[in-house]
């Protein structure tokens, strides 16, 4: 392994994947991407919620959505990689999530990938779908999934 991806979400589960991810990393010497994904949607509606509350002069602008959730993944990083030599590089981005994923895995050389995943019944993933299923089919690499219950 020589550059892996951590997908970092503001879940618990995140914050097991990203410790066990630098016991790997600083073991070896590799690096990591830490990816915060923001569906275009969610942008949106919280843009939308901010100029609700405001004056017309208030704008909720992406390079704010990106500086902030820039410094949710350096405080996340912190807190997992107390005390160890952990070398790793941020990166926010809006869109599709398994598109997203797949994107900076790609753009970023990334031979491993580090995802939290959910259990749940194959009725629920027929229904609604499942990003980790959907991102183990299509990323051409070993990926470490840390499974958590239905949420």
């Amino acid at each position: 392994m020589n550059r892996a991806l951590v997908v970092v979400t503001d879940t618990d589960r995140s914050d097991r994947i990203l410790r066990e991810a630098g016991d790997i990393v600083a073991g070896n010497g590799a690096e990591l991407v830490l990816l915060s994904v923001t569906p275009t949607e969610e942008y949106e509606r919280t843009q939308d919620a901010v100029a609700a509350i405001g004056s017309s002069d208030v704008v909720y602008t992406i390079e704010q959505a990106e500086e902030s959730a820039t410094r949710k993944l350096k405080k996340a990083a912190s807190r997992a990689f107390d005390g160890r030599d952990v070398d790793y590089h941020t990166k926010v981005v809006f869109g599709r999530k398994v598109d997203s994923i797949l994107d900076v895995a790609d753009a970023y050389g990334c031979d491993h990938l580090f995802i939290g995943g959910r259990r749940r019944s194959p009725t629920g993933k027929a229904l609604f779908g499942d990003l980790t299923q959907q991102v183990l089919l299509s990323f051409d690499g070993p990926v470490t999934v840390l499974l958590g219950d239905e949420e």
